[in-house]
């Protein structure tokens, strides 16, 4: 029998070992080539908006999941699946703000900081909530003395999320301590945030147990963006939303499940969405260009949509719509 020396049994083991990690690497689910970072923009004026998160409230992977779409991320965690957020730089005026304040908020903010052209502060300038569900406003809580303790930062909320934050601990200490500023703000009012930026809020039908929802019409110098990263469906909302895809350059949209077959162990009935498929069905008639205006987001766990190689984004992609990536920025 042929027999080798130690030496050899060692490189024989090495060798059979680099031939099994090779063989794994196309197969790896950690590292998905769409979260490639994309490149600022090489302007630094006017006011663009970057993407902080795409991911629903719980993020990915998901609290206790056990399904195959969150096992390798708890070994390899993939550092650009954040919580849904959008920031929006102002390079005129020098001002950042930052739309809905996600548990990943310590990350976010420093992103939208390193974006800026010029030294900005290390906390944006403004914070607007969408609503009362955890990956929405839970990061204000990094705002307070346990964190920050940030000084007086303005945020824009509507009035039952105001009384929200102000009657209920641990939220009502940012707002005694003087870590947030509270500004309430109404349904469809303009707001002129700096001579470059207009914000609206647009209330929408959700499931509303501790405060209204809103999505956001963010007004630049030149184009304009929705965003409504939560709504029961669109139907249930008096604003058409194809015509209220019609009034703007981009439109970040709820996609929280591709379809109903996602979730097989709660009752997707209570926690309704537009599914992505009724969404592209509503969508269908409208133009090429205007398609290209939607920008899918806030991906549950569960949602296909994360992975740039399934049969479910080939599909988005074909149909001419678009899903929105992290870091990805759009000049307004």
């Amino acid at each position: 029998m042929f027999k080798t020396s130690s030496f050899g049994q060692s490189t024989f083991k090495v060798l059979m070992l680099f031939f099994i990690l090779s063989g794994c690497k196309g197969e790896t689910k950690t590292a998905p080539a769409e979260d490639k970072i994309i490149e600022k923009p090489t302007a630094d004026n006017g006011v663009s908006i970057i993407v902080l998160g795409t991911v629903q409230d719980a993020g990915s992977p998901h609290i206790a999941c056990k399904k195959e779409c969150c096992a390798d991320l708890f070994e390899n965690p993939n550092s650009n699946r954040k919580v849904v957020s959008l920031g929006v730089l102002d390079y005129d005026n020098k001002q950042t703000f930052l739309f809905d304040a996600s548990p990943d908020i310590s990350e976010q903010v420093k992103l939208l900081k390193r974006n800026a052209s010029w030294n900005a502060e290390e906390l944006p300038n403004g914070i607007f909530l969408t609503h009362a569900h955890i990956g929405h406003y839970s990061g204000l809580m990094y705002l307070g003395k346990e964190a920050t303790n940030a000084n007086a930062i303005p945020t824009y909320v509507m009035p039952k999320m105001k009384r929200f934050l102000e009657h209920n601990g641990p939220w009502s200490q940012l707002v005694s301590q003087k870590n947030i500023d509270l500004h309430s703000i109404e349904n469809a009012e303009v707001l002129s945030m700096t001579s470059n930026l207009k914000v609206i809020p647009l209330q929408v039908p959700h499931r509303d147990e501790f405060s209204e929802t809103v999505g956001y019409k963010i007004i630049g110098p030149e184009k304009s963006a929705l965003f409504i990263p939560d709504i029961d469906k669109w139907e249930k909302w008096e604003t058409s939303i194809t015509d209220a895809i019609k009034t703007v350059d981009y439109a970040f949209l709820d996609a929280s499940f591709y379809d109903g077959d996602e979730l097989n162990t709660r009752d997707i009935s209570q926690i309704p969405h537009p599914f992505v498929i009724e969404s592209m069905e509503l969508f269908k008639n409208l133009t090429s260009s205007e398609k290209k205006k939607i920008y899918f987001i806030h991906f549950n766990h569960t949602n296909q949509l994360l992975n740039q190689d399934s049969d479910q984004t080939q599909t988005v992609l074909k149909n001419g719509f678009n899903i929105a990536k992290f870091h990805q920025h759009f000049e307004l």
